[in-house]
């Protein structure tokens, strides 16, 4: 992971630790689960991304948005309950 340019939470001040995160994507109609590294926030669960990992994270959202789904492997099916 590259070097984060914070040393404390830039939202509450609290302490900045490490930790493999799950994130999901939205894209069209797709919603993928990628599991990265973050900076995470101990005091209020703010999550900071490297800026290549966002860069991943606008990568894998347009190839959702175009249906470009091969190499995903499906996890299952999503429901919307009102």
């Amino acid at each position: 992971m590259t070097m984060m340019p914070f040393e404390r939470c830039p939202v509450c001040g609290g302490e900045l630790v490490e930790k493999q995160v799950e994130k999901l994507l939205r894209g069209g109609i797709h919603v993928a689960v990628v599991n990265v590294s973050a900076e995470v926030c101990l005091h209020c669960g703010e999550r900071l991304y490297s800026e290549q990992t966002v860069r991943r994270f606008e990568e894998i959202r347009a190839k959702l948005k175009r249906q470009e789904t091969e190499g995903f492997r499906p996890l299952g099916r999503s429901f919307e309950v009102a």
